[in-house]
């Protein structure tokens, strides 16, 4: 039977202080993004420098991604208990100095080192602003505003990717790090001057330990399901983006000069498809533009595996097929997982989501080294299972995506928000 949360059907407009607070959130999530994708096209330059094999490469997308989930469920039973403001600039601040370590590693140990240190806090960064999101945007409006959240990521292709492939040929694989350094010191300034204290959450909070509160969070069998899904979610964009541009050079024949252009391309058609798709989903329903998104991911996951030399103008449409799928789960996904915690739980739910996501993600960023293995030449063999294996676990989430979808009425926000 759905749980009906009353919805108020009012709340189908942004008010000008939502727009800022919207900008402010997909400026702010572009700059994290950008870090974490930046390390996957850097991967054909980064291996030879560092003289890593894809299984050490594979380890250092992987130990972001699990430093990442364990600080979220660390931060878990506190994140209800404070201003989402606050709590979101502190773990900003901490995200900017681990990327600034990044910028200045010259060594495989020190990368590691600093991939850790960027993850701890960029783990509850990402979980904060969806918090916020609930807090701040009705149901009515959650498709747009996943919408544009989620284009941070084809928004890092367009203007990160290659600016920063551009400076990492000019001066090296660590220069992209330091340019997201001075956009982030940029972006957290604003965050202080205009964002507003958030914390209506605070007066729905029982007299409970912030262990209680983890413990109640992560043991209420409606979220174990939303857990469940989140963690099956991740695993394909981990098992196929950190060999995407090593696949992309030596089994598809893209020369590094000209990958940008792939990027750049495919990330323009992201950009605009995104928006597109959340508004999409919040007329025609979430669960069914979230089922569309699956079957073209699918299709497209298997013919992008099997290719082998291909002219650039075929790779990108691939691409731009591919990551037109992904983002489509991505943004429809969110906004109905945004439903599953009650108000007074969401900062945590959102903080163990998180880090289930994170960690689910480091295995399969591991599980994908161990079965890629190189060739001659540089070539990657038995990318075609990795594959089948975001195949498969794409066929599960569509299952509980549904049961998810089928208990689930539309809710509202947390509060008004002030125009």
């Amino acid at each position: 039977m759905p749980i009906a949360i009353p919805a108020d059907p009012a709340k189908t407009v942004f008010s000008p202080y939502q727009k800022g607070v919207l900008a402010l959130l997909a400026f702010l999530q572009f700059t994290v993004i950008l870090d974490f994708m930046i390390i996957s096209p850097l991967g054909a330059m980064l291996m030879p420098t560092l003289g890593i094999t894809p299984a050490q490469f594979g380890l250092v997308v992987s130990v972001y991604a699990f430093s990442a989930g364990i600080s979220g469920l660390l931060a878990a039973g506190f994140a209800d208990r404070y201003d989402r403001k606050k709590l979101l600039l502190l773990f900003y601040c901490g995200f900017v100095a681990g990327t600034l370590l990044c910028g200045v590693a010259h060594s495989y140990g020190f990368l590691l080192f600093a991939r850790i240190i960027t993850g701890v806090f960029a783990g509850v960064i990402g979980s904060t602003i969806f918090a916020i999101i609930t807090d701040l945007f009705a149901f009515q409006l959650r498709g747009r505003v996943m919408g544009i959240i989620q284009t941070a990521f084809a928004a890092s292709s367009v203007i990160g990717i290659p600016m920063g492939l551009y400076l990492s040929n000019r001066w090296g694989w660590n220069a992209p790090f330091m340019l997201i350094v001075a956009i982030s010191v940029l972006v957290g300034a604003v965050m202080i001057r205009f964002l507003r204290p958030i914390d209506a959450h605070l007066a729905l909070q029982q007299d409970r330990s912030p262990l209680r509160h983890f413990v109640h969070t992560f043991s209420t069998p409606r979220y174990l399901q939303g857990f469940a899904t989140t963690a099956l979610l991740a695993t394909g964009g981990f098992l196929l983006m950190p060999y995407m541009s090593a696949f992309s050079v030596h089994n598809l024949g893209i020369s590094l000069v000209r990958l940008p252009l792939v990027y750049m391309i495919t990330g323009v058609s992201s950009i605009i498809a995104g928006p597109l798709i959340g508004r999409a989903s919040d007329v025609y329903g979430k669960f069914l533009v979230f089922c569309l998104g699956c079957v073209a991911t699918m299709i497209m996951v298997v013919i992008y595996t099997h290719l082998g030399l291909t002219p650039i103008s075929v790779v990108i449409l691939v691409n731009c097929l591919l990551y037109i799928g992904v983002i489509s789960r991505m943004i429809t996904a969110s906004a109905l997982i945004s439903t599953v915690p009650q108000p007074a739980d969401r900062g945590a739910y959102m903080s163990i989501s998180s880090s289930i996501q994170q960690i689910s993600g480091g295995f399969a960023a591991v599980l994908g080294g161990l079965i890629v293995t190189e060739g001659s030449g540089g070539t990657l063999q038995h990318y075609d299972v990795l594959g089948y294996v975001l195949v498969g676990s794409t066929l599960i989430t569509l299952v509980m995506m549904y049961l998810i979808s089928r208990r689930i009425a539309a809710p509202t926000t947390l509060s008004s928000v002030p125009a």
